[in-house]
C-alpha cells in the first residue's frame, strides 16, 4: 500500500533532531584554580565534578568537548562564550549572564536555570531535558534544532527571539512572553499555555489540540473579547 500523502507532508515538515554532542570517551578532571574561568580561557576534553564556579566574571572563554555535572554558576557572568559538544547535568545555572554567546550540539538536563538571562545567543543542536528554567530571559538569541523537553519554563520571555522550528515539549509555559519573536514551524506538545503573553507572535506556530485550550484566554484579552458564562 502506497504511504498516505498527507501523513508523508506532514512528517516531511518535522523538523531535525538535534545533533547529539561528540563527547571524548575520558575526561581529564577538571580542578580548581587551574580550570577556573578566566578571559580567553580555553576548556577542552575536561570533566567538571561540583566545582564552585559561581560569581565569575570572563569573556570569549571557550568550551569544547566537557562534561559537567553538579557544577555550579550561579550568578556567573560570560561574554562571547562558545560551548560546543558538551553535557550540563544537575548544574546549577540560576541567575547565569550569557551575552553573544554561541552554544551547540549540547544537552542540559535536570539543571537549575531559575533567573539566567541569555542574551543576543545563538543554540543550535541544543536539548534542554528536564530543567527548572522559571523566570529566564532568551531575549533576542536564536535557536535551530532546538528541543526544551518537560522543562519549567513559567514566566520565561523569549522577546524577539527566534524560535523557528523548536520543539516545546510537556513543558510548563504559563506566563511565558513571546513578543516579537519569530516562530514559524515552532511545535507545543503537552504543554501548559495559560497566560502566554505575546500570542500574536505565534503565527505559524503548530500546538497541539489538547494545549490549545491554554492559549484561549490570552487570544481574548488579546483581541479584547469577553468571555462569560450562559445565563
Amino acid at each position: 500500500m502506497p504511504p498516505n500523502r498527507t501523513t508523508a507532508a506532514r512528517a516531511a515538515k518535522l523538523p531535525k533532531k538535534p545533533a547529539p554532542p561528540k563527547l571524548p570517551a575520558a575526561p581529564a578532571p577538571a580542578k580548581l584554580p587551574e580550570h577556573d574561568l578566566v578571559d580567553d580561557g580555553l576548556y577542552r576534553e575536561l570533566s567538571f565534578g561540583p566545582l564552585d564556579l559561581s560569581g565569575r566574571d570572563a569573556e570569549s572563554v571557550e568550551i569544547e568537548r566537557c562534561v559537567f555535572n553538579g557544577t555550579l554558576f550561579p550568578a556567573t557572568v560570560l561574554e562571547r562564550a562558545s560551548v560546543s559538544d558538551s553535557t550540563f547535568d544537575r548544574c546549577d545555572l540560576a541567575n547565569l549572564r550569557l551575552t553573544s554567546a554561541r552554544t551547540f550540539t549540547t544537552v542540559l538536563s535536570g539543571s537549575r536555570m531559575t533567573g539566567g538571562a541569555f542574551t543576543d545567543c545563538t543554540f543550535q543542536d541544543v536539548v534542554f531535558d528536564s530543567c527548572r528554567a522559571d523566570l529566564a530571559g532568551f531575549r533576542f538569541s536564536t535557536f535551530r534544532r532546538a528541543v526544551f523537553r518537560d522543562c519549567n519554563l513559567e514566566g520565561v520571555t523569549f522577546q524577539n527571539a527566534d524560535v523557528r522550528g523548536v520543539r516545546f515539549e510537556g513543558c510548563r509555559l504559563s506566563g511565558a512572553q513571546f513578543s516579537g519573536a519569530t516562530m514559524t514551524g515552532a511545535r507545543f506538545s503537552g504543554c501548559d499555555l495559560r497566560g502566554v503573553g505575546g500570542v500574536q507572535s505565534l503565527r505559524g506556530a503548530i500546538v497541539a489540540a489538547e494545549d490549545a485550550a491554554g492559549l484561549l484566554s490570552s487570544l481574548a484579552a488579546d483581541l479584547d473579547i469577553t468571555i462569560e458564562d450562559a445565563p
